[in-house]
């Protein structure tokens, strides 16, 4: 509950990014994130961190302003390891428009890298999750299953030709969906990171007070990831996602295993996903498909059928 009439977006909705208002037409966005290295090339760490935390602010649609790096780095490592990732995140925060205005940094046994992140929004223009209403359509801006292969990719069982394209959507800002979105008109939006489609959905279902219907064979994946999870190439978030949503999603029975996998992978710098009034949603996909951001339909919002909300996986 908020207790402050100022934090128009606190933690209650698990939603991506704390909102306060500090005048009637001018609200902060404030978000942290940080991780692992999740691929070896330093500089491409550093541009999917970045990208990672930047994607809180366009979630709940807000334009990133000032970022403060947060590093973690041992002693034992060159640090021109350390330059390189601190340059991939500063391309992607001037890319992004904001300023790169210092940070922090310990000495730590693994190397860790994010962002703190400010943004702005005009208080009318906050997105959270808890906005869909029952019609809507959900509209995903990037393809599922970076889990797999980056899990595949620690052991070197990640196609070199098919992980490229994976670690380059990992790196790319969610900025051209969100402005889409802004152009068009959303109900609510979330990004999917860490929880996968299937968590992140949930909490958008919970804090909308709606139930979800997904179709299974609109849902984008990465070509070559339901083999990679049909290979038993699945990092143990998804089985924490799996008993997390435990009687809260229904799947079909025949599911194959690598589906349901894929539908609870966790991923990493993952896309928006968007509910918008279903008159609108053609007019989305054609403003997605302008700015050239990859999108589908994958579902619907409809009222709660029971005593409280669920996912309804079908097809």
């Amino acid at each position: 509950m908020l207790t402050d009439p100022r934090l128009l977006v606190g933690h209650g909705t698990s939603d991506d990014a704390a909102v306060y208002q500090l005048a009637p037409d001018l609200a902060l966005i404030q978000t942290v994130d940080f991780f692992t290295p999740v691929v070896d090339d330093p500089f491409t760490f550093g541009q999917i961190a970045a990208a990672n935390a930047l994607s809180d602010i366009y979630a709940m649609g807000g334009q990133p302003l000032l970022a403060l790096n947060i590093v973690g780095f041992p002693s034992c490592l060159d640090t021109e390891v350390l330059r390189a990732i601190l340059r991939g995140g500063a391309e992607k925060v001037k890319e992004a428009g904001a300023l790169l205005a210092g940070g922090h940094s310990i000495q730590d046994e693994e190397p860790k890298y994010g962002l703190a992140v400010t943004g702005a929004a005009r208080p009318a223009g906050i997105w959270s999750n808890a906005g869909a209403r029952p019609g809507d359509e959900l509209i995903p801006t990037k393809p599922l299953g970076t889990g797999v292969f980056l899990t595949a990719y620690k052991v070197d069982l990640a196609p070199a030709g098919e992980f490229a394209p994976v670690a380059a959507c990992m790196a790319r800002l969610n900025a051209a969906a969100a402005a889409a979105a802004r152009a068009v008109g959303v109900s609510a939006c979330t990004d999917i990171t860490g929880f996968g489609l299937l968590g992140h959905a949930y909490e958008l279902a919970a804090a909308s007070g709606v139930d979800l219907a997904i179709d299974l064979a609109a849902v984008p994946f990465f070509p070559g990831a339901r083999e990679l999870a049909r290979q038993g190439l699945v990092p143990a978030g998804t089985y924490r996602n799996r008993e997390y949503l435990t009687g809260k999603v229904e799947l079909p029975q025949d599911l194959p295993d690598e589906l349901s996998d894929l539908l609870f992978d966790p991923q990493t710098s993952g896309g928006l996903l968007l509910a918008v009034p279903a008159p609108k949603a053609g007019a989305l996909l054609d403003e997605l498909a302008r700015r050239s951001v990859p999108a589908a339909r994958v579902g619907r919002a409809e009222p709660v059928a029971g005593d409280t909300p669920r996912l309804r996986v079908y097809g």
